[in-house]
């Protein structure tokens, strides 16, 4: 057992990283052919490479492509927003859909389609960011009102009621102006539909973020040590904190104004990748881009494939996956994986 674990921790993380990226792409390709109308390499090739008007090219190239794309885009963004939670508030169950982010963006959206209906794609992104930022405002807030500060149990406590508050908010303006059905289809969590301008508005945003985020990773690697020892290598402490924060809002705003609720891929995804590169985030924030995108694209296709032609939405795919994952990180202190 001893040998199996040195000649583990002595694999490169070159090695790694590289072969996180090869998983991305593999499942990349699964994504693309499987479905419910299946293709071919050759049809992909022709969708990326040619302007064939055939009806499998023209599936992969105006359905497909956009909705995998944008699931490596929303997998990575999960993904590097959980780590980064979790490297801040040193709370290994710190994830973006469970400390009020998601539920602040979607009482947004919710706000949004009624008082402001005309607004286009960009503007509403612009709502989620603000009622994410909300969102974790009051879970810091709430989370620190009391002696002694922000602990893991008090972060997770405070975001279960902010997040409950900002659904019930949501629910209640959607029944009360009869929108339910239009946030609904919004926020299920699902990337059908998803089109090139959507796309083209998002990525930018979500690539500038996790670019941020990797420039920060030395830092955020001294943050989750402690706070006595940032200060004492010469952080400035309150100014990289909130440059994280609005990391972290940046990434979950721009994701939930895509697809809508999803949780516990910011949980597990940092977790997993822990246990494969360490501690340090310089490692863990780039394998956690590809491993994120890895999950996303390998639960989008299952969620296509499970009961084809009709569609699984992948917020149920995740959470099957996601809860039993968090109680098992919970029965063992927060540590599993780690």
């Amino acid at each position: 057992m001893r040998m199996m674990k040195t000649k583990q921790a002595s694999i490169p993380f070159l090695y790694k990283l590289l072969g996180s990226m090869l998983a991305m792409v593999l499942s990349f390709l699964i994504a693309m052919i499987f479905g419910a109308k299946e293709t071919t390499l050759h049809d992909l090739w022709l969708a990326v490479a040619s302007g064939s008007l055939a009806d499998n090219v023209l599936i992969l190239r105006e359905l497909r492509l956009p909705r995998e794309l944008a699931a490596v885009l929303i997998g990575a963004a999960f993904a590097v927003s959980g780590a980064i939670m979790q490297g801040v508030t040193r709370n290994p169950l710190a994830d973006p859909g469970l400390l009020g982010l998601t539920s602040g963006a979607n009482m947004a959206l919710a706000l949004t389609f009624v008082f402001l209906p005309g607004l286009n794609y960009f503007a509403t992104m612009i709502a989620c960011f603000l009622g994410a930022a909300l969102g974790a405002a009051l879970v810091l807030i709430l989370g620190s009102a009391r002696q002694g500060g922000l602990s893991p149990i008090r972060i997770v406590l405070a975001g279960a009621a902010v997040s409950a508050f900002l659904y019930a908010i949501a629910s209640g303006v959607s029944i009360a102006f009869k929108i339910s059905k239009d946030v609904s289809m919004w926020t299920a969590g699902g990337l059908i539909g998803t089109t090139w301008g959507q796309l083209q508005t998002i990525a930018p945003v979500i690539l500038i973020g996790i670019l941020a985020a990797l420039l920060l990773s030395g830092q955020l690697t001294i943050l989750s040590l402690s706070d006595e020892v940032a200060i004492g290598l010469g952080q400035r402490l309150v100014l990289i904190k909130v440059i994280l924060f609005l990391l972290i809002i940046l990434l979950t705003g721009a994701s939930v104004a895509l697809i809508g609720d999803m949780a516990f891929v910011g949980l597990m995804i940092p977790h997993i990748v822990r246990k494969i590169v360490g501690t340090d985030y310089r490692y863990i924030l780039p394998v956690s881009v590809f491993i994120g995108a890895t999950f996303m694209l390998l639960a989008d296709t299952l969620g296509r494939t499970i009961n084809a032609p009709y569609e699984t939405p992948v917020v149920a795919v995740v959470a099957m996956l996601g809860l039993p994952f968090f109680l098992f990180v919970v029965r063992k202190g927060g540590k599993a994986l780690s």
